[in-house]
Protein backbone atom coordinates (compact mmCIF):
# COMPACT_ATOMS: atom_id res chain seq x y z
CA UNK A 1 0.00 0.00 0.00
CA UNK A 2 1.71 3.68 -0.90
CA UNK A 3 2.17 6.21 1.54
CA UNK A 4 0.03 8.57 -0.08
CA UNK A 5 -2.83 6.39 -0.54
CA UNK A 6 -2.81 5.00 3.56
CA UNK A 7 -2.84 8.52 4.55
CA UNK A 8 -5.90 9.36 2.54
CA UNK A 9 -7.40 6.35 4.47
CA UNK A 10 -6.35 7.91 7.62
CA UNK A 11 -7.41 11.37 6.49
CA UNK A 12 -10.72 9.56 6.19
CA UNK A 13 -10.75 9.06 9.77
CA UNK A 14 -10.37 12.51 11.26
CA UNK A 15 -13.94 13.34 10.69
CA UNK A 16 -15.37 9.40 10.45
CA UNK A 17 -13.09 8.41 13.96
CA UNK A 18 -11.49 5.07 14.16
CA UNK A 19 -12.74 2.25 15.70
CA UNK A 20 -10.30 1.67 18.83
CA UNK A 21 -9.94 -2.03 20.38
CA UNK A 22 -8.14 -2.95 23.28
CA UNK A 23 -6.33 -6.40 23.63
CA UNK A 24 -5.19 -7.66 27.12
CA UNK A 25 -2.23 -10.82 26.91
CA UNK A 26 -2.41 -11.93 30.48
CA UNK A 27 -0.08 -14.87 29.23
CA UNK A 28 3.47 -14.58 30.77
CA UNK A 29 4.53 -11.53 28.82
CA UNK A 30 1.62 -9.15 30.34
CA UNK A 31 0.90 -6.38 28.06
CA UNK A 32 -2.15 -4.29 27.07
CA UNK A 33 -2.32 -3.22 23.43
CA UNK A 34 -4.28 -0.52 21.81
CA UNK A 35 -5.45 -1.54 18.13
CA UNK A 36 -7.42 0.44 14.85
CA UNK A 37 -7.79 -0.43 11.56
CA UNK A 38 -6.33 -3.48 12.39
CA UNK A 39 -2.89 -1.55 13.21
CA UNK A 40 -1.20 -1.49 16.51
CA UNK A 41 -0.61 1.98 18.16
CA UNK A 42 0.53 0.84 21.68
CA UNK A 43 1.32 -1.55 24.16
CA UNK A 44 1.82 -1.40 27.57
CA UNK A 45 3.83 -3.59 29.29
CA UNK A 46 2.21 -3.97 33.08
CA UNK A 47 4.07 -7.74 33.46
CA UNK A 48 7.80 -7.86 34.28
CA UNK A 49 10.00 -7.98 31.40
CA UNK A 50 13.69 -9.62 31.56
CA UNK A 51 14.37 -11.17 27.97
CA UNK A 52 17.01 -14.32 28.08
CA UNK A 53 20.89 -12.85 28.02
CA UNK A 54 19.77 -9.69 30.00
CA UNK A 55 21.05 -9.31 33.57
CA UNK A 56 18.44 -9.94 35.87
CA UNK A 57 18.69 -7.20 37.55
CA UNK A 58 17.34 -5.07 34.80
CA UNK A 59 13.98 -6.90 35.04
CA UNK A 60 11.00 -3.98 34.99
CA UNK A 61 7.60 -3.90 34.08
CA UNK A 62 5.19 -0.61 33.74
CA UNK A 63 5.95 1.29 30.79
CA UNK A 64 5.08 1.81 26.57
CA UNK A 65 6.67 -0.24 24.25
CA UNK A 66 6.33 -0.69 21.56
CA UNK A 67 4.80 2.57 20.08
CA UNK A 68 3.63 2.75 16.51
CA UNK A 69 3.15 5.87 13.82
CA UNK A 70 -0.53 5.97 12.13
CA UNK A 71 1.44 4.29 9.40
CA UNK A 72 2.74 1.63 11.03
CA UNK A 73 6.40 2.89 11.98
CA UNK A 74 7.56 1.12 15.36
CA UNK A 75 10.00 3.56 16.74
CA UNK A 76 11.11 2.57 20.05
CA UNK A 77 13.54 0.25 21.60
CA UNK A 78 13.86 -1.81 24.83
CA UNK A 79 16.66 -3.19 26.44
CA UNK A 80 19.15 -1.63 24.09
CA UNK A 81 22.49 -2.96 25.35
CA UNK A 82 24.10 -0.01 25.58
CA UNK A 83 22.14 1.05 28.17
CA UNK A 84 19.89 -2.23 29.18
CA UNK A 85 17.71 0.05 31.69
CA UNK A 86 16.17 1.80 28.79
CA UNK A 87 13.00 0.78 28.32
CA UNK A 88 10.63 2.41 25.34
CA UNK A 89 8.46 5.45 27.02
CA UNK A 90 8.60 5.78 30.52
CA UNK A 91 9.09 7.54 33.73
CA UNK A 92 11.81 7.41 36.59
CA UNK A 93 14.02 8.84 38.62
CA UNK A 94 17.79 8.04 39.58
CA UNK A 95 17.77 9.66 43.12
CA UNK A 96 14.57 8.71 45.12
CA UNK A 97 15.35 9.75 48.81
CA UNK A 98 12.67 8.55 51.39
CA UNK A 99 14.12 9.33 55.15
CA UNK A 100 17.84 10.24 53.73
CA UNK A 101 18.11 7.04 52.35
CA UNK A 102 18.94 7.09 48.67
CA UNK A 103 16.99 4.66 45.85
CA UNK A 104 17.21 4.33 42.55
CA UNK A 105 14.32 3.75 40.31
CA UNK A 106 16.45 4.68 37.06
CA UNK A 107 18.85 1.54 37.49
CA UNK A 108 16.24 0.08 39.88
CA UNK A 109 18.45 -0.57 42.59
CA UNK A 110 16.98 -0.71 46.06
CA UNK A 111 12.91 0.70 44.17
CA UNK A 112 10.71 -1.25 41.78
CA UNK A 113 7.69 -0.21 40.44
CA UNK A 114 4.91 -2.77 41.18
CA UNK A 115 1.84 -3.26 39.05
CA UNK A 116 -1.57 -3.41 40.93
CA UNK A 117 -4.19 -2.44 38.05
CA UNK A 118 -5.63 -1.03 34.71
CA UNK A 119 -8.47 0.83 33.60
CA UNK A 120 -8.64 0.47 29.68
CA UNK A 121 -11.60 2.55 27.58
CA UNK A 122 -12.80 3.52 24.43
CA UNK A 123 -13.94 7.18 23.73
CA UNK A 124 -17.68 7.04 21.68
CA UNK A 125 -17.54 8.52 18.43
CA UNK A 126 -14.37 6.62 17.29
CA UNK A 127 -12.49 9.40 19.16
CA UNK A 128 -10.41 8.37 21.10
CA UNK A 129 -9.26 5.96 24.01
CA UNK A 130 -8.30 5.85 27.60
CA UNK A 131 -5.60 3.94 29.68
CA UNK A 132 -5.57 4.25 33.36
CA UNK A 133 -2.94 2.71 35.28
CA UNK A 134 -2.23 2.46 39.06
CA UNK A 135 1.40 1.18 40.36
CA UNK A 136 3.29 1.34 43.44
CA UNK A 137 6.88 2.37 43.86
CA UNK A 138 8.34 -0.61 46.80
CA UNK A 139 11.52 -0.23 48.56
CA UNK A 140 12.35 -2.89 51.32
CA UNK A 141 8.91 -4.73 50.89
CA UNK A 142 6.85 -1.54 51.76
CA UNK A 143 4.93 0.94 49.37
CA UNK A 144 6.34 4.55 49.51
CA UNK A 145 4.42 5.90 46.60
CA UNK A 146 1.03 5.72 44.73
CA UNK A 147 1.86 6.00 40.66
CA UNK A 148 -0.83 6.90 38.18
CA UNK A 149 -0.24 6.61 35.04
CA UNK A 150 -3.04 7.88 32.22
CA UNK A 151 -2.74 7.96 28.55
CA UNK A 152 -5.01 9.64 26.59
CA UNK A 153 -4.99 8.27 22.49
CA UNK A 154 -6.65 10.23 20.09
CA UNK A 155 -7.66 9.47 16.33
CA UNK A 156 -4.97 10.58 13.57
CA UNK A 157 -5.56 14.52 13.25
CA UNK A 158 -4.13 14.57 9.60
CA UNK A 159 -0.59 15.11 11.09
CA UNK A 160 -0.12 12.56 13.19
CA UNK A 161 -1.62 10.98 16.49
CA UNK A 162 -1.60 12.67 19.61
CA UNK A 163 -1.10 11.00 22.99
CA UNK A 164 -1.76 12.92 26.16
CA UNK A 165 0.44 11.53 29.42
CA UNK A 166 0.18 12.54 32.69
CA UNK A 167 2.17 10.74 35.92
CA UNK A 168 0.62 11.26 39.65
CA UNK A 169 2.57 10.55 42.20
CA UNK A 170 1.56 10.35 45.43
CA UNK A 171 4.25 9.93 48.64
CA UNK A 172 1.68 7.26 50.89
CA UNK A 173 4.40 7.50 54.12
CA UNK A 174 7.04 9.69 54.80
CA UNK A 175 8.29 12.57 51.98
CA UNK A 176 10.20 11.86 49.02
CA UNK A 177 12.64 13.83 47.48
CA UNK A 178 13.21 13.78 43.69
CA UNK A 179 16.80 14.41 42.07
CA UNK A 180 18.38 14.48 38.77
CA UNK A 181 21.26 12.23 37.89
CA UNK A 182 24.30 13.61 39.93
CA UNK A 183 26.56 14.05 37.48
CA UNK A 184 28.21 17.95 36.73
CA UNK A 185 26.92 19.76 34.00
CA UNK A 186 23.20 16.94 33.31
CA UNK A 187 20.45 16.29 34.66
CA UNK A 188 17.68 13.63 33.79
CA UNK A 189 14.68 11.95 35.44
CA UNK A 190 11.17 12.21 34.83
CA UNK A 191 9.71 10.98 31.13
CA UNK A 192 11.94 9.56 28.93
CA UNK A 193 11.97 8.07 25.46
CA UNK A 194 14.37 5.63 24.03
CA UNK A 195 13.71 5.04 20.38
CA UNK A 196 15.59 2.44 18.09
CA UNK A 197 18.15 1.68 15.68
CA UNK A 198 17.36 4.30 12.69
CA UNK A 199 19.55 6.58 10.49
CA UNK A 200 19.43 10.43 9.61
CA UNK A 201 18.72 11.28 13.33
CA UNK A 202 17.55 14.98 13.53
CA UNK A 203 16.27 16.43 16.91
CA UNK A 204 14.27 19.54 16.88
CA UNK A 205 13.12 21.98 19.41
CA UNK A 206 11.23 25.37 19.23
CA UNK A 207 14.67 27.00 18.79
CA UNK A 208 15.65 24.82 15.95
CA UNK A 209 18.07 21.63 14.67
CA UNK A 210 19.72 20.76 17.86
CA UNK A 211 23.39 19.52 15.84
CA UNK A 212 25.05 18.74 19.38
CA UNK A 213 23.55 16.78 22.63
CA UNK A 214 22.05 18.85 24.88
CA UNK A 215 21.78 18.87 28.65
CA UNK A 216 20.29 21.37 31.25
CA UNK A 217 18.86 23.93 28.49
CA UNK A 218 14.99 24.59 29.07
CA UNK A 219 12.56 24.19 25.78
CA UNK A 220 8.84 24.42 25.80
CA UNK A 221 8.93 21.19 23.70
CA UNK A 222 11.54 18.56 21.81
CA UNK A 223 11.55 15.98 19.05
CA UNK A 224 13.45 13.21 16.97
CA UNK A 225 13.12 12.45 13.42
CA UNK A 226 14.75 10.01 11.59
CA UNK A 227 14.48 7.10 8.90
CA UNK A 228 13.52 3.61 10.64
CA UNK A 229 14.09 0.82 7.54
CA UNK A 230 13.59 3.50 4.54
CA UNK A 231 10.51 4.99 6.49
CA UNK A 232 10.58 8.49 8.01
CA UNK A 233 8.70 9.57 11.11
CA UNK A 234 9.06 11.57 14.16
CA UNK A 235 8.14 11.68 17.85
CA UNK A 236 7.55 15.18 19.69
CA UNK A 237 7.02 15.73 23.40
CA UNK A 238 5.31 19.14 24.13
CA UNK A 239 5.48 20.07 27.69
CA UNK A 240 2.31 21.40 29.90
CA UNK A 241 2.68 25.18 31.17
CA UNK A 242 1.18 23.97 34.17
CA UNK A 243 3.99 21.22 34.95
CA UNK A 244 5.61 22.52 38.74
CA UNK A 245 8.56 24.35 37.16
CA UNK A 246 7.85 25.81 34.07
CA UNK A 247 9.48 24.25 31.35
CA UNK A 248 11.69 21.33 31.50
CA UNK A 249 15.64 20.93 30.98
CA UNK A 250 16.06 18.11 28.67
CA UNK A 251 18.59 15.33 28.11
CA UNK A 252 19.01 15.38 24.13
CA UNK A 253 21.13 12.57 22.61
CA UNK A 254 21.88 11.66 18.97
CA UNK A 255 22.21 7.97 20.02
CA UNK A 256 17.99 8.51 20.35
CA UNK A 257 16.91 9.54 23.81
CA UNK A 258 14.98 12.22 24.53
CA UNK A 259 14.02 13.37 28.24
CA UNK A 260 12.43 16.44 30.17
CA UNK A 261 14.04 16.54 33.01
CA UNK A 262 12.34 16.71 36.65
CA UNK A 263 12.73 18.94 38.42
CA UNK A 264 16.45 19.76 36.45
CA UNK A 265 19.15 21.31 37.96
CA UNK A 266 19.66 25.21 38.34
CA UNK A 267 21.02 27.19 40.95
CA UNK A 268 17.66 27.73 42.68
CA UNK A 269 16.28 24.19 42.43
CA UNK A 270 17.85 20.87 42.05
CA UNK A 271 15.11 18.59 44.15
CA UNK A 272 11.66 18.23 44.67
CA UNK A 273 9.77 17.01 47.97
CA UNK A 274 6.64 15.23 47.37
CA UNK A 275 4.71 15.54 50.59
CA UNK A 276 2.59 13.18 51.65
CA UNK A 277 -1.04 14.21 50.61
CA UNK A 278 -0.30 16.43 48.14
CA UNK A 279 0.43 14.85 44.70
CA UNK A 280 2.90 15.89 42.29
CA UNK A 281 1.54 15.43 38.06
CA UNK A 282 3.32 15.73 35.25
CA UNK A 283 1.62 16.02 31.99
CA UNK A 284 3.09 16.30 28.50
CA UNK A 285 1.83 16.06 25.21
CA UNK A 286 2.95 13.43 22.40
CA UNK A 287 2.65 13.76 18.61
CA UNK A 288 4.01 10.18 16.50
CA UNK A 289 3.43 11.31 12.56
CA UNK A 290 4.60 9.71 9.50
CA UNK A 291 7.43 11.83 7.42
Amino acid sequence: MGKAFLLALLALSVQAGEPFVWHTEDGAAKYIELFTIDRPILRYNYGVQLPAGVPEDRARCCYVYPLWTPGGVSMLDDFPKDHYHHRGLFWAWPDVSVGGEPLDGWMMKGLKTVHKSLHPQVLPLGRGAILDVDNEWVAGGKAIASVHERYMIHAFNGKGRPIEVALTLTATDAPIVLRGSHEEGKSYGGLSVRFAPRTQTVIRTEKGISDKDEDLNAHAWAELEAVYDGRKAALRIENDPANDGGSPQWCLRSYGFLGAAFPGKTKQRDAFTLERGKPLTLRYSILVSDR
